[in-house]
């Protein structure tokens, strides 16, 4: 008897031979059914040696207990201890599956499929899983007879006599084998229908490959035809009843449980199809309506069930289709949609345990393999395998995959697969799911070999594998190019210059032979620089691939290469500084203006480094800006190249707006899109006003001291106008502004206006001088009396002006003044003369707000250039910035004078103001910012896209897909787009009518 507060020896030896619970297992040894093994040695090693010693322990004390009589019982015991291969198929099943020791429990006679295989039994194949389940004629039967199978796979599985490929194989043979034996039983049940029709069952997905999973979905196809004479639509009927009945003995829950679900929603149609056609009717739907990822999902059709010969005809008819499915003209299209990975229905607090869907996960190695096998399997049929470790290898063979690349993704691909079947094993369930409880990943660990530490030797080893499939799957693709083209690897097989030109298409390349002349002139050579462009391009091509425009990409990448590829800290930023290869390539690849900007000046790539903390790419403050470019203007020797200094900064500084607002848009695989879009909005509206309001800050220092030296005659000020004034500029937006002087003390009005003027035709010259650098173009046609009226009036001519002459548009159009540059207490006294026209006391009278309604009216009819879409044009159109802007500013004048939140020169802020003091309903106001927004963000995206300013969509269609990418829609979607903008402002046009026109 062991002494209080000690523990036994018992304890001690369960402990070290894995037990968690050793208590628990002392009072299982105890147990009467295990008296005549219980001191035997063998038992606690075998016992140690299994995934779970105490799942063990248990199931076989339950096995023990279901034995029907004694004699039964000691029969299992000496088996048990003089058969060691019966020992390690039990003891390792009862450890790895809470699901077969119930099983067992339940039809404890069953332990006799294990006790010893013949040779023939090793590695099962159809028919002999056809013999096993030879004698169930009802469902609950082939339930259990199913089960009986099943442990033999699994003993095979656990004990290591069989691997991942077999296993899979196996369990791809025992689904053939039982969904025979379910439609022997349909067709017995309804022998009328079986005698009108001929019916096949076409294996998808992982049955159809030959690599199934413990617990998964089978996915068929029904192929139905009618026998001789008989009608073909009571055949199809009849093949249909017996489908379903065959799809039900498999689904439906018995007394012993359910096989797996059998699903036939791959059919043409999918649920809307009818589940059994015609061969003659699959054949016209996949000629005409069948997507590319339809003729993916028939790389692994194969004939399981029923009518082979008529499933073979169905293979035949369709594999044509499918090797030519990378010749069809939206296949490139659909490959991005594919490739984009869909991760959005995975709750968030999963998708670092989904071992399928995950980053680096099943989907990336198979959706890889099948895309390599669509587009080289026509001109190569050794590529032509369903099962994806078989078609992986052709690949390598045949140089469509670097041989180190395969095998080291043929590693990862069966431990994740591995990993998912001891999972699915558990508990018979179907997951992808990496179970969160210690004890289940110890349990899982140990089931993969994994015994020192197997929580984290389970979790390192998962990591390290995912990893390098979220690494390889995009190398994969473009590794092969570069061997065909640089010649990297001697002696191994390459892509020929076809096969290279093929895959370069299919992934949405245009132009591949200029593609491959890139490619070559970046990673051929020794140098340090071809080097590294050889490890970072099968990435950057998969990310130009990603684009709308991939050619764009790769030209603008070999361009900035071109530039800097000699300069030390270019190579050392992409190398080791791990947001900016892909912040590149996302900018390089979006259109023309941010390469443009990058192009004149390409050292500004330093900017989508990491900088610290990632802000390398944050817009800077105005403050920042003023004062860098004024120092530079302090230092220069003249106007001229003080001003050129400051549109080098603007041109930087855009391109730094212009990348962060690409890489905001499109998002990286670290980081998601900007979800705020107002955000985005006001982030780039911001920087640009800033970035323009210092460069004329600038560009007015450098002329008044190169004309006057430190004092110019007259106070100057600078105001802007419209989205200037508003904070909203765009990428192509002039500047709108008024210039203000008023004379210094002593000096003549005369000499003071000609100072000012001089300073503005200075100014305005000075920053439309031909350079590398974007002109700033100066807009003062808001001044008082347009285009006619004189370009710089003093303060006391504006309140002259103002008094006598102003019309209630000028009114309007001052809601947006605000100063940007010069004197600024000049600049507060302007404001303070037009605060009582544009916020006028009691508002507008009846006369003003006809006079405004009547002016956008106007605008209207005659502003929107001729054949223009009005539901489209983002300006002028219905809904858009014009409609919404007009309507704010309504409400401003007149509220203005009463709510202090309406006095903002800025759109959204005082429609938020607005709505604060129930001006306006919070529904909508919501509708017009977001068509605001909208509209905001397609006139900037048109301009980052073709380089130049417009205000409706692009009708090129690569430079539409390119606006529909930096608004959030993915290939294939642009029809969507241009949907949801005409609904958008569609609702807001509805907004106005309430509100500004009355109706």
């Amino acid at each position: 008897m062991t002494a209080p507060g000690r523990r036994s020896s018992t304890f001690t030896r369960l402990l070290r031979h894995g037990f968690t619970d050793p208590s628990a297992a002392e009072r299982l040894l105890e147990s009467t059914e295990l008296a005549p093994i219980r001191n035997d040695p063998v038992l606690l090693e075998a016992l140690g040696a299994t995934a779970d010693p105490d799942l063990a322990l248990q199931g076989l004390v339950r096995l023990l207990e279901a034995q029907p009589e004694p004699t039964a019982r000691r029969e299992l015991t000496d088996t048990l201890i003089a058969a060691k291969p019966l020992r390690d198929r039990l003891l390792g099943v009862l450890g790895a599956s809470a699901a077969l020791g119930d099983h067992l429990a339940r039809h404890p006679r069953d332990w006799h499929a294990l006790v010893m295989y013949e040779p023939r039994d090793l590695h099962p194949g159809v028919e002999e899983f056809e013999r096993g389940l030879a004698e169930a004629t009802d469902p609950v039967a082939l339930r259990v007879s199913y089960r009986r199978c099943l442990l033999s796979i699994a003993a095979r599985d656990v004990c290591g006599t069989t691997d991942l490929a077999q296993t899979a194989a196996e369990l791809a043979d025992l689904a053939t084998a039982t969904l025979r034996a379910a439609l022997a039983i349909a067709r017995a049940a309804a022998p009328d229908d079986a005698a009108l029709c001929r019916l096949a069952v076409i294996a998808m997905g992982k049955c159809g490959g030959h690599e199934l999973n413990y617990v998964s979905d089978v996915d068929v196809i029904f192929v139905g035809e009618a026998v001789d004479g008989a009608d073909e639509g009571k055949a199809l009927r009849a093949a249909t009843k017996l489908a379903a009945h065959m799809m039900r003995i498999c689904s439906e829950t018995t007394v012993e449980g359910s096989i797996w679900p059998v699903d036939a929603n791959l059919r043409p149609e999918g649920r809307n199809g009818p589940l059994v056609r015609t061969l003659a009717s699959h054949l016209a739907y996949y000629q005409r309506w069948a997507k590319t990822w339809e003729f993916q999902a028939l790389l692994k059709a194969r004939p399981v069930a029923g009518d082979l010969a008529l499933g073979a005809e169905y293979v035949t008819a369709l594999e044509p289709l499918v090797w030519k499915a990378a010749e069809r003209e939206n296949f490139v299209t659909d490959v991005q949609k594919m490739r984009r990975r869909v991760v959005e229905n995975i709750p968030a607090a999963e998708i670092d345990r989904e071992l399928k869907l995950g980053p680096g996960g099943l989907r990336d190695v198979e959706f890889a393999v099948q895309l390599l096998q669509l587009v080289h399997g026509r001109a190569d049929i050794s590529l032509r395998s369903g099962t994806t470790l078989v078609a992986l290898q052709a690949l390598a063979a045949g140089g469509y995959v670097g041989r180190e690349d395969a095998a080291r993704l043929d590693d990862a691909y069966r431990f994740l697969r591995t990993m998912e079947h001891r999972i699915q094993l558990y508990r018979l369930r179907r997951t992808h799911l990496v179970p969160v409880e210690e004890a289940d990943q110890r349990r899982l660990g140990r089931s993969m070999g994994l015994r020192t530490d197997p929580v984290a030797e389970l979790n390192r080893e998962w990591k390290r594998h995912a990893t390098v499939v979220r690494r390889l799957h995009e190398k994969l693709f473009y590794r092969p190019l570069l061997d065909a083209v640089a010649q990297l690897a001697p002696g191994e097989a390459r892509l020929s210059a076809e096969a290279a030109r093929v895959r370069l298409v299919a992934l949405g390349y245009v132009d591949p032979a200029a593609a491959l002349r890139h490619i070559e002139a970046l990673a051929s050579g020794v140098t340090r620089k071809a080097a590294i462009q050889r490890t970072l391009l099968p990435v950057l091509l998969g990310w130009f691939a990603d684009s709308a425009d991939p050619d764009a990409g790769l030209l603008n990448f070999r361009k900035v290469s071109d530039a800097l590829g000699r300069t030390p800290w270019y190579l050392r930023l992409l190398r080791d500084e791990g947001a900016a290869a892909e912040n590149l390539a996302r900018v390089l690849s979006a259109g023309r203006l941010a390469p443009d900007l990058l192009m004149r000046a390409p050292e500004a790539v330093a900017l989508l480094g990491d900088g610290d903390g990632g802000s390398g790419l944050e817009p800077r403050e105005r403050v920042h800006l003023d004062q860098e470019i004024l120092a530079a203007v302090g230092r220069a020797d003249d106007a001229v190249q003080a001003v050129t200094f400051a549109r080098g900064v603007r041109r930087r500084e855009l391109f730094r707006t212009a990348a962060s607002d690409i890489v905001g848009s499109y998002g990286t695989e670290t980081q998601p899109a900007e979800a705020d879009q107002g955000a985005l909005v006001d982030r780039v509206g911001g920087a640009v006003s800033d970035l323009t309001a210092a460069t004329l800050a600038g560009t007015l220092r450098a002329v008044v001291r190169e004309g006057w030296g430190d004092t110019l005659p007259t106070r100057f000020a600078v105001i802007g106008m419209g989205r200037f004034g508003g904070h909203e500029l765009g990428y192509g937006s002039d500047a709108d502004v008024l210039f203000v002087h008023e004379p210094r003390e002593g000096v003549p009005e005369r000499e003071a206006s000609e100072a000012a003027n001089k300073v503005v035709s200075e100014m305005r010259r000075l920053l439309q001088v031909a350079s590398s650098d974007p002109p700033l173009l100066i807009d003062a046609d808001l001044r008082p009396e347009g285009k006619s009226g004189p370009l710089v009036r003093s303060l006391n001519s504006y309140e002259a002006y103002y008094r006598r002459w102003s019309l209630v548009w000028e009114s309007q159009a001052l809601l947006r003044a605000e100063p940007v540059a010069g004197d600024e207490e000049l600049g507060r006294r302007f404001i303070e003369l037009i605060d009582p026209l544009r916020y006028p006391a009691e508002g507008l009278g009846d006369d003003a707000v006809r006079e405004i309604r009547r002016l956008k009216a106007r605008m209207e009819s005659e502003r929107l250039p001729r054949g223009a879409d009005p539901t489209l044009h983002t300006k002028l159109g219905r809904g858009g910035l014009s409609d919404v802007e007009w309507t704010v500013q309504l409400m401003q004048l007149q509220h203005g004078w009463v709510e202090p939140g309406l006095r903002t020169t800025r759109t959204r802020a005082a429609l938020a103001a607005a709505c604060a003091a129930e001006l306006i309903s919070t529904e909508d106001a919501e509708t017009l910012d977001e068509a605001w927004v909208l509209a905001t963000r397609v006139r900037n995206a048109v301009m980052l896209v073709r380089g130049r300013a417009g205000d409706t969509f692009p009708s090129d269609p690569r430079e539409l897909a390119a606006v529909g990418r930096y608004l959030g829609y993915g290939p294939g979607h642009v029809g969507d787009m241009l949907d949801d903008y005409r609904r958008t402002t569609r609702r807001a046009r509805g907004v106005v009518d309430l509100l500004f026109y009355g109706a």
